[in-house]
């Protein structure tokens, strides 16, 4: 499956929901040049108003579901959430604790699922160019 509708990089911002930075960990070592997802246009970006997806990682603690819900919707359509780790996805060992309102699902839209504890950088970058395949199914819708 080529670039064909999705022409320029993709443009990903980092958000970390209430994580034990293990993921946020792989998330950088996929930056290194041992990786260096940027030859392949991946590029992490400042503010969700320039990204095309959303890399979420850790569950979803009280203070931080709003402001999930805040970016989620300043984040330019189309637009792909990647979780990454289990955390994210399930709540992890912080299911049913009293400060988190739950996976990132139970908050905002998800299209990709990374699992592990932490994901590999290479199931990061899976992750990643899976969401790019998502996003060029909707930018040939709008045509």
């Amino acid at each position: 499956m080529g670039l064909s509708s999705f022409k320029r990089a993709l443009w990903v911002f980092h958000i970390a929901t209430g994580s034990c930075n293990g993921c946020d960990i792989e998330i950088v070592a996929a930056l290194t040049p041992r990786y260096d997802v940027e030859r392949f246009g991946i590029k992490l970006v400042g503010t969700p108003r320039h990204a095309d997806a959303l890399l979420v990682t850790g569950p979803v603690t009280r203070p931080m579901a709003e402001r999930l819900k805040r970016v989620y919707e300043q984040t330019p359509d189309p637009k792909a959430v990647v979780v990454v780790g289990g955390c994210g996805s399930t709540s992890g060992v912080f299911y049913e604790s009293y400060n988190v309102v739950g996976p990132v699902d139970a908050i905002v839209p998800v299209d990709v699922y990374v699992p592990g504890c932490p994901p590999r950088p290479e199931a990061i970058i899976h992750g990643v160019v899976t969401a790019v395949a998502k996003l060029e199914e909707l930018a040939g819708e709008k045509r």
